[in-house]
């Protein structure tokens, strides 16, 4: 029984879309992307792009009337009507949604019921920005599609491996049993990576590996043959680097500061650490890396200078938990496309037998250390989308074996 998956990936301004071939029928295919794109500039002047497998654009233009402006649930709709003639006659199995935070629970991909959705509701106030718009597709689609078969996969549940100890805030015992505790993300791209590093070694046992999901928003990761041990990001999603418009790792006195001396809101300073920080603030002229490094500014080699320097400290701290480093991977925005930035944090990572060959990273080969390197070095690029349509995929498959 074959036919297709969507997978949605809404966020405050766009709403990102992939839509694969599945067959549940068949244990060892994998899905098969047709198509992804976006519909951008949500409540704004909307523009929708397509891609096909290949890479070649099907779709590039702005949805509905001139001067209409959409909303989420508007982009839903579109986009909707776009895929019932996009799928040709072909069955629409299933659709999948990454949503940021499961919270203690969920731990694993689910399949949404309207108890499920009542509960990762409940989630909102530990990812007040993200998880409304996650949720929002998943309500439209139980309204106006309720026959179709919807999950949620969470971008905490991959971090559920890490030990009580490594989740801990050192603040009161109640708050913990409230929820405020450490819980990491990007856990759907480091679930990814940990299967294609298994891949390129030919096993599972892949070892001490520091996962580099270096992009406007980024981590670093831990994992022991494949599974989580400590992340960067913690109770939030501002913690750990500094990002593109996100501080990173703060001193809490800090925001004492501002509220208390400085007389800013609770609204200002979070506007101030997720949007006005990070490259941007540190630069003064953009979040943008690509940007930084072609520039003569001092302020934007500083930047750079201070991304580089953090990431390369929390590598350092991430080693120590792991008692060693067999594997050093480089992924997101940057990390799969920043030559300049790769080595220079695997240049001051010599310590510890990381050697990257230049003319293999300037060439973004998949495989960049030197044959002498003690640490293997890689540029894997990484897809979320791939990893929800496979836990989709999983999901039916149980379901049909069940039945």
């Amino acid at each position: 029984m074959s036919g297709d998956l969507l997978v949605l990936n809404s966020g405050s301004s766009s709403l990102k879309f992939a839509l694969y071939e599945i067959d549940p029928d068949s244990p060892d295919r994998d899905p098969v992307r047709h198509f992804h794109g976006q519909i951008t500039g949500l409540d704004a002047t909307p523009r929708f792009k397509v891609e096909d497998a290949s890479g070649d654009v099907v779709e590039d233009r702005h949805p509905g009337d001139e001067g209409e402006t959409f909303g989420h649930e508007q982009a839903l709709d579109f986009l909707l009507e776009w895929l019932d003639e996009a799928l040709e006659g072909r069955r629409l199995l299933a659709a999948g949604h990454r949503v940021v935070h499961g919270g203690q629970h969920f731990i694993g991909p689910v399949r949404v019921t309207s108890e499920i959705l009542e509960r990762m509701e409940a989630l909102v106030p530990l990812a007040p920005l993200h998880q409304p718009h996650n949720l929002a597709p998943i309500r439209s689609l139980s309204e106006s599609r309720p026959e179709l078969l919807q999950f949620a996969c969470f971008d905490t549940a991959f971090h559920h491996t890490q030990s009580r100890i490594e989740r801990r805030l050192a603040l009161p015992r109640h708050l913990a049993d409230e929820g405020v505790m450490r819980y990491g993300f990007h856990g759907l791209s480091y679930e990814f990576i940990a299967g294609a590093l298994a891949r390129c070694l030919d096993r599972d046992d892949t070892g001490r590996a520091v996962i580099a999901h270096l992009g406007s928003g980024a981590s670093l990761a831990a994992l022991q043959d494949g599974e989580s041990v400590a992340t960067t990001m913690g109770f939030t999603a501002l913690d750990g680097l500094p990002m593109s418009t996100r501080c990173g790792a703060l001193d809490p006195g800090a925001v004492l500061f501002l509220l208390q001396e400085k007389g800013m809101s609770a609204e200002e300073v979070g506007t101030l650490l997720y949007e006005e920080s990070g490259l941007l603030g540190v630069s003064g002229i953009s979040g943008d890396m690509r940007t930084l490094l072609e520039s003569d500014e001092p302020s934007a080699a500083e930047a750079v200078d201070v991304f580089v320097h953090r990431t390369v400290r929390e590598i350092g701290a991430l080693t120590g938990m792991l008692g060693g480093l067999d594997h050093l991977v480089f992924t997101g925005g940057i990390g799969e496309h920043a030559p300049p930035v790769r080595a220079r944090i695997c240049e001051a990572l010599g310590w510890l037998g990381v050697a990257i060959d230049a003319q293999a990273n300037e060439d973004h080969r998949e495989r960049i250390s030197e044959a002498g390197s003690r640490v293997g070095v890689w540029v894997i690029p990484t897809d979320e989308e791939r990893m929800i349509a496979r836990h989709g995929l999983d999901l039916l498959r149980e379901a049909g074996s069940s039945s």
